[in-house]
């Protein structure tokens, strides 16, 4: 088959090569003549990183397919620059047996705008009763090795270090959402004097931690690996910081709009900014940015939860927790993290790529633009900036907190495995991109 030449761009923000793909692998990198029948992408002025991983998506299929499908969630994925994502459990039915994970799958295969790799609940409909059916999820063809109730805390202690010596056996890793229920109930916000002040139930930082704390030292006792979702406190991080300095297997994320957005924007009652775990204080900001600088914290991972637009507009008290953030992950860790000097388009590729692919145990992501790995690559105009407009959204739902707000960067090219799925910053039609796979297994 023709193959694609990336010609001129800066790979990982230093210096300029081109990149040869054929077959759906990289196969030369360097200073490469154009080939006969190549499909030539002009790199200038555009940085290549590998493809984006996310550790934690929602696509809300099955059951939730008003919010998101696997269709239009990899579509949003495509455009964000990600060519692989993890898809959370939380659907109807749960993702809690081989069956259910098996067909999320295959709908990510079916589609081809990306990777789906699905997360096993831990427990049965994510109750926190009895254990999932973990050994026949891993046995699976997903081969699922992230376990997550997310949404949900593991917070029955017993069932937590069972699930963690079961995944233990064959390399797996429990995702914990850290929410230490019976401090949370009711909770709509960051607990503090705004809340107070507001009249909004509050989300207690110790709420987080102490879960964390208590993960930290069952993963030590049985010799597993722990993740922990989406950490937005100043005190986690530090604990965190310190189950790292004991040798204990454990990784962190955090989301793009805990390393900008704070608590101050529960002011307006916009639901838009209602999430869970809630936003924070400038100085957990602050102390997230120093802690994925320094590597403390290990990726970030959007959480993308999508919602329909009634989910949304109504009071805040009812409104449903979640942003949509696959699309404009890339250009929020360029303005908090690249703009301001603490990271470098390198430590992006690990954050966002490398990293959560190792922690989730997908292959081909260990080294980017390796000769003879799969050709996973993005390419992004970080010189652009816009306004965040609707326009800019590419999966079926709207709540995303960024609408007006300026951002940087822009992404003009997405290949996922050889496939082109965004050129010249707009989606490819899906039957090319299906026509496309399928012309690269026929070689």
């Amino acid at each position: 088959m023709s193959g694609i030449l990336i010609r001129g761009a800066a790979a990982l923000g230093d210096h300029t090569e081109d990149l040869r793909v054929r077959d759906g692998i990289i196969v030369e990198r360097g200073r490469l003549s154009v080939e006969i029948g190549e499909r030539v992408v002009d790199g200038d002025g555009l940085i290549a990183l590998p493809g984006l991983v996310d550790l934690h998506t929602h696509l809300r299929e099955p059951g939730g397919e008003a919010s998101e499908t696997v269709l239009t969630g990899t579509r949003a994925a495509a455009a964000g620059g990600f060519t692989a994502v993890h898809a959370m459990a939380n659907t109807s039915p749960v993702a809690d047996t081989a069956g259910v994970v098996e067909q999320v799958q295959r709908l990510g295969e079916r589609h081809g705008y990306a990777t789906v790799r699905p997360i096993g609940a831990v427990t049965v409909g994510l109750a926190g009763e009895h254990l999932a059916e973990i050994g026949a999820m891993a046995r699976s063809s997903a081969q699922v090795r992230v376990f997550s109730d997310d949404g949900q805390c593991v917070h029955d202690p017993l069932i937590m270090r069972r699930a963690l010596e079961y995944v233990a056996t064959f390399d797996g890793v429990v995702a914990q959402h850290a929410q230490e229920p019976r401090l949370t109930e009711g909770a709509q916000m960051n607990e503090g004097v705004l809340s107070g002040e507001l009249g909004l139930a509050g989300w207690p930082a110790v709420a987080e931690e102490a879960i964390i704390a208590r993960d930290a030292l069952l993963a030590q006792h049985v010799g597993a690996r722990l993740h922990v979702c989406h950490l937005s406190t100043a005190g986690s991080v530090d604990v965190v910081r310190w189950a790292k300095a004991r040798g204990i297997a454990i990784t962190a994320e955090v989301t793009p709009h805990h390393l900008l957005l704070t608590e101050q924007l529960a002011s307006g009652y916009d639901a838009r900014f209602k999430v869970n775990p809630p936003l924070r204080r400038d100085e957990d900001v602050q102390a997230l940015r120093a802690a994925l600088a320094d590597g403390t914290i290990d990726i970030v991972a959007t959480d993308h939860a999508p919602h329909p637009t009634e989910a949304k507009e109504c009071t805040w008290a009812e409104a449903a927790f979640g942003m949509v953030g696959l699309e404009s992950a890339l250009s929020v860790v360029q303005r908090t993290m690249v703009d301001t000097g603490l990271l470098t388009w390198t430590d992006v590729a690990r954050a966002m790529s490398s990293a959560p692919a190792q922690i989730g145990r997908v292959n081909g992501y260990a080294e980017p633009f390796a000769i003879g790995s799969p050709a996973n690559i993005v390419l992004v105009d970080s010189s652009t900036e816009r306004a965040w407009s609707l326009d800019d959204l590419r999966g079926r739902s709207v709540n995303s907190p960024y609408l007006g707000e300026r951002l940087p960067g822009r992404v003009m090219h997405t290949v996922h495995r050889g496939v082109s799925t965004v050129v010249d910053g707009a989606l490819v039609d899906a039957d090319l991109v299906v026509a496309g796979h399928e012309e690269v297994a026929r070689g």
